[in-house]
């Protein structure tokens, strides 16, 4: 989703400016206040910080972080309610070279819940709690499968769920004579092949429409790769298949040990997709008519406005880049959202993302029709 993948991006690029502040002495305030903590609560105590503050032996530390107090109180006085997900305050002076300071107030809203409520003075505003939180956590399929059972999951960030665990109902192969041997061997395989379908239907009910980006599939032997192999899965399904690995279970822990094994493969996804959008890209620029693909700030701030641009693509990077202005990202993610345009940010880990940055200047859209 676009406004997603650019509140992320905005996300990071505050929590980058954040880090780089450094104050002279311990004299800069983060203050994290979860949503259901009482506005009065917090401005109690922060009085009560104040006439501790006054303890301080350094003078200008001192004042400092009294009018960092200050400042934080008055804003609080701003919110009628906190935000849904909280909010939270890093404020105080920070060196700007030689004996210099320069007052900052940053006030972040995050993109997850804040789970507890936090103030510390220190010479760096303090970040812990907000690294990793906006992170897109993409949504994969966990299948484990042999004869006798099988355990479906979702893989969503590090979090690893079960949706279902099922044991078959397939006889266990022993040999018996002649006639009713062949008879057996032939009940056993029908009762395998209903059995790969029962979990096939689990799978459609657990994963389809669900936003799954792919499947991971495990289990001892071969039994997996008859499963894949044969097409037992939707052919939705079927066509996300990551990759399949031997498990040596096929219950929770199962699930587990795919996770593990294919780990390496899950972090190429992303950028198989930033890559697959880039190449879509390159073809249009590269074919005969190239109409369809336009790069370049001005160009694309044309093709927003006209409303003709279909996919936005910016590198990671682009604020980054020399003669930039920040909140330009912004500024064109709005235009996008007004136009319903998709907006990709493109990580500069592949070579495509860097030759986004390198040879379009960092920024790229695939148009709707042409314009000239």
């Amino acid at each position: 989703m676009s406004s997603e993948s650019l509140e992320k991006y905005e996300f990071k690029q505050s929590l980058e400016r954040i880090r780089n502040y450094k104050g002279h002495a311990t004299e800069l305030v983060s203050l994290y206040i979860p949503p259901e903590r009482k506005i009065y609560d917090v401005q109690s105590y922060l009085r009560n910080e104040s006439s501790q503050s006054a303890n301080i032996k350094s003078k200008s530390t001192r004042k400092n972080v009294s009018a960092a107090i200050e400042s934080i109180t008055s804003r609080l006085k701003l919110f009628k309610e906190l935000p849904e997900n909280g909010v939270v305050f890093f404020v105080g002076h920070v060196s700007k070279g030689g004996n210099q300071t320069t007052m900052v107030q940053e006030v972040i809203i995050p993109p997850e819940q804040l789970p507890t409520f936090l103030y510390r003075c220190d010479s760096s505003f303090f970040l812990e709690p907000l690294e990793g939180l906006g992170e897109v956590k993409a949504q994969f399929g966990l299948i484990v499968i042999d004869r006798s059972e099988a355990a479906l999951g979702m893989l969503r960030g590090a979090n690893i769920k079960t949706l279902k665990h099922m044991y078959s109902q397939v006889p266990s192969k022993h040999g018996k004579g002649g006639q009713s041997k062949q008879r057996f061997e032939r009940l056993i395989e029908e009762a395998a092949h209903e059995w790969y379908k029962k979990v096939a239907h689990s799978a459609t009910e657990c994963f389809l429409g669900n936003n799954v980006e792919g499947l991971l599939i495990g289990g001892p032997g071969a039994t997996k790769d008859y499963f894949i192999k044969r097409e037992y899965l939707n052919h939705e399904l079927q066509k996300i298949i990551i990759d399949s690995f031997d498990t040596g279970y096929t219950d929770e822990s199962g699930l587990r040990e795919i996770v593990t094994r294919g780990a390496g493969r899950l972090s190429e996804v992303q950028l198989v997709k930033e890559k697959n959008i880039m190449n879509q890209f390159m073809k249009e620029v590269l074919s005969t008519k190239g109409n369809l693909a336009t790069y370049g700030q001005k160009q694309i701030e044309m093709a927003l406005e006209m409303g003709a641009v279909d996919h936005l693509l910016v590198s990671e990077g682009f604020e980054k880049m020399p003669n930039v202005e920040q909140g330009t990202v912004k500024k064109l993610g709005d235009m996008a959202e007004k136009s319903k345009a998709t907006v990709t940010i493109i990580s500069t880990d592949s070579e495509e993302g860097i030759s986004l940055q390198k040879a379009f200047g960092g920024l790229a859209a695939m148009l709707r029709y042409p314009i000239s």
